[in-house]
């Protein structure tokens, strides 16, 4: 008894002590090293200072944002300075050579500015204050103990989340091995409704994963223009996936076809190029495939083409073509495969004399919509089958390139396949330019959905791998300012190419292609996930103002950075609501619970700043997979979406697509290879709610039978009125380990003709597909299945 009362009173007397704090504590910040420098800024306090205690537990409260990605951003011999009463600065060095310097501030050592970086010549040259701060490897600062109470409330508070946000559908059951089947009671009142956006569905492409070249763009010929280089991938040359059975492949650049196209490849009489295609060339027996080479051979020279299986055996009729101009031709053909093969290879034999040959590519006749230079049908028919309201493109990353010299150039994607300029992709790859404007612009009118066409803000990803780019030490650079007319016309040339009579410069060209009417364009992005710079904003405010003065009408979509908080969130906001931008692009990769505990994000959104689309997002767990857990958080988390469907006008999940073996991201929506789909349960979702859209949502009341706020958090309900055909449409969720009854308070469904869509399975199912039945709902009761999301279409009267 005696050793319980001692113990009592020991921790009395320790809480006591620390219940009356100093009225002020000594502050410093630092770094450990650890993790490869990536884990950044450390700060601790001390009472005497000697002693120091770290806050968090080593939490990071700055990292460095320069490298190529996360595995290069780090951080070395941070320095932290207290520059004013109210401002903080951590200077640090990026690279352990110590060439570049990095700097941030911050008020409250929370919220930090975005970061500058300068060479550290300069920075001796021209900031002899930042020098002489980097000097000191540890300075010390006396402050309140109310700020450092703060920073320990902000680091509890983040532990908290994560563990919050770290609880899985596994977990949870395991949490709760003795949960009941829950009740549900769901009022619906018809009478309180409000209009929302009826484009809150849509898709977005970036050519990642092999989406376009292999993948989306029908072309079967891999490297059809031997233009592949060290560029795109440091093994890759001109000849690659080429082979020459007679030996080394030749290739020229003296008289090529284009100067955008450089190089060709030179066959001796008798030589035999064989390409396999991507992965081999799937072809299907009695289908009908276009041939199209440009040629030319000063002494009158002959080609063979034909469809070989592996093994060389002929699997089509053979082309001959007379390749006897002595400047380029193209010619063109038709195989017909005579067995359906999964590997198959094209052959390319020079019969008589020297030729040149180019641009050799072969589609399949039945593209989408049947069109030349068109896309795989299967895979843009499962696009087409979400029904988009719009499709963002070509990036993503992709659109704001690796340095410079790789921000995607929208003009080098049109006109004829030949004058296109390719160029490397940022994940590693080529791209032919052959999917390119006109081609995205043509599938969004096919597929009923809005073009959005992203362009670079003037700068390039902040994650590039080229760094110190037009004296800007920091991958981020930016186009010279002496040369941002230029680039910004290129984007005016767009809208007036897009949108402007047939008459004009840029519409000449759109209907030379094949489109005279305009494509009618409304919207425009104009960055991507960028670091608020002020390199950044500068050059937005230029792009902004531009197509504002020209285009009035034109809704610009400007970029908050690629999380939900943090520095670029929090001052890309204050940018874009300063600016007037009309919409602000969000992106979030988050834990499926992050979902399911923030299903009020939008509810607290100021009405009168700028509309919101949310470009990219998805629910990531252990393994990056799609599968029930992932795809009924993102069903969930949508339905509170669509309750602020005012707020938020777009939505867009991300990654789109990814070809098997080709995979640089997951999760993504659709999983292919060269002769199936494999459609995922996120896809399902998407579809679900694209199908089943509405322009007005009905507010309605939910109340569950279970005081746990985590069992009442996993039930979600969505009640929308789809305008035109008159249909009340009824989202449900439950993502509980136990089924719920929902109990109809108003709404009489027995009297009406009812369309049921569930798309159920267990949490980890990657294959559960919806099943669709029409029913009567019995007693004005409906059964949800655990984990499911259940759609009603309620034909009203």
């Amino acid at each position: 008894m005696k050793k319980v009362l001692l113990f009592l009173f020991f921790i009395m007397s320790f809480v006591s002590a620390f219940a009356h704090h100093p009225d002020s504590v000594f502050v410093k910040g630092y770094t450990t090293g650890k993790n490869d420098n990536k884990n950044g800024l450390h700060i601790a306090y001390s009472f005497d200072g000697k002693n120091w205690i770290s806050i968090g537990n080593e939490f990071s409260f700055l990292r460095s944002d320069y490298g190529r990605w996360g595995s290069s951003k780090k951080m070395y011999d941070p320095v932290l300075v207290k520059n004013s009463s109210t401002e903080w600065a951590c200077y640090f060095f990026t690279e352990a050579e110590h060439k570049v310097v990095g700097v941030a501030t911050t008020s409250d050592l929370v919220l930090w500015k975005p970061q500058d970086y300068f060479l550290y010549e300069e920075v001796k040259k021209k900031f002899p204050a930042i020098n002489k701060a980097l000097s000191n490897a540890t300075v010390v600062y006396k402050q309140p103990w109310s700020f450092v109470q703060a920073l320990i409330n902000h680091t509890d508070l983040e532990a908290y989340r994560n563990m919050q946000y770290s609880v899985t559908a596994q977990s949870f059951a395991e949490k709760n091995p003795s949960l009941k089947p829950v009740n549900v009671s769901l009022n619906v009142h018809m009478d309180r409704k409000k209009t929302i956006s009826d484009k809150l569905v849509g898709v977005f492409f970036e050519d990642l994963n092999y989406a376009a070249d292999g993948g989306l763009y029908a072309e079967l010929i891999q490297n059809r223009d031997f233009e592949y280089s060290s560029k795109d991938r440091r093994e890759w040359n001109s000849t690659t996936n080429w082979i020459n059975k007679n030996g080394k492949l030749i290739i020229e650049t003296a008289q090529p076809v284009s100067k955008n196209n450089p190089h060709y490849a030179v066959l001796q009489s008798g030589d035999e190029i064989v390409n396999n295609g991507f992965d081999g060339i799937a072809v299907t027996a009695g289908e009908k495939y276009d041939l199209s080479l440009f040629a030319r051979s000063v002494n009158k020279g002959s080609l063979s083409v034909v469809l070989t299986d592996s093994n060389g055996n002929k699997i089509s009729n053979e082309i001959t073509i007379a390749a006897n101009a002595a400047n380029w031709k193209q010619y063109k053909a038709v195989l017909i495969a005579n067995t359906s093969f999964k590997h198959a290879r094209l052959s390319v034999t020079a019969k008589k004399n020297e030729t040149a040959v180019d641009l050799i590519s072969l589609f399949p006749q039945k593209t989408f919509k049947n069109r030349k230079n068109g896309l795989r049908a299967d895979l843009a028919q499962a696009i087409a089958d979400i029904k988009p309201r719009f499709m963002r493109f070509p990036g993503g990353c992709l659109a704001h390139g690796n340095g410079l010299d790789n921000i995607y150039q929208w003009k080098n994607s049109i006109g004829k396949l030949e004058e296109r300029k390719p160029d490397f992709n940022l994940w590693g790859y080529h791209q032919t330019m052959g999917l390119g404007y006109y081609e995205y612009f043509q599938f969004c009118e096919d597929i009923g959905a809005e073009p959005l066409p992203v362009l670079a803000a003037g700068v390039p990803c902040q994650n590039s791998s080229h760094h110190h780019q037009t004296g800007i030490a920091g991958q981020q650079g930016g186009i010279p300012l002496n040369e941002m007319d230029a680039y910004i016309q290129d984007i005016l040339d767009l809208i007036e190419w897009a949108n402007a009579d047939k008459s004009t410069t840029w519409g000449k060209l759109r209907a030379a292609a094949g489109h005279p009417a305009p494509f009618n364009l409304k919207y425009i992005g104009i960055g991507n996930e960028d670091l608020i710079s002020e390199v950044f904003k500068e050059r937005f405010a230029m792009i902004y103002k531009a197509i504002k003065a020209k285009y009035p009408d034109m809704i610009v979509i400007g970029t908050v950075g690629p999380f939900y908080e943090g520095s670029d969130y929090s001052f890309g906001w204050d940018f874009a609501s300063a600016m007037g931008v009309p919409m602000v692009d969000e992106h979030y990769y988050v834990p499926p619970a992050w979902l399911i505990n923030n299903q009020d994000y939008y509810d607290k959104y100021d009405r009168t700043k700028p509309k919101v689309y949310l470009g990219e997002y998805a629910a990531h767990v252990r393994g990056r997979p799609n599968n029930m857990e992932t795809a009924l958080a993102e069903a969930l988390y949508l339905c509170s979406v669509e309750r602020n469907g005012d707020v938020v006008e777009m939505t867009s999940y991300a990654p789109l697509l990814a070809k098997e073996g080709h995979t640089q991201w997951n999760p993504d929506m659709i999983y292919f290879n060269n002769s199936e789909l494999k459609p995922t349960p996120g896809y399902e979702v998407q579809k679900m709610f694209g199908n089943n859209a509405g322009e007005e949502y009905i507010e309605s009341s939910v109340t569950v039978d279970h005081g746990n706020a985590d069992v009442q958090k996993r039930i979600a309900t969505s009640i929308v009125k789809d305008v035109k055909t008159g249909d009340l449409i009824i989202k449900l969720v439950n993502l509980l380990p136990v089924e719920a009854t929902v109990d109809f308070k108003d709404l009489q469904l027995g009297n009406y003709q009812i369309e049921k869509t569930v798309l159920q399975g267990n949490p980890d199912d990657k294959n559960s597909k919806p099943v669709v039945t029409k029913e009567a709902v019995q007693n004005n009761k409906l059964l949800l299945p655990k984990y499911s999301f259940t759609v009603l279409r309620i034909k009203m009267k």
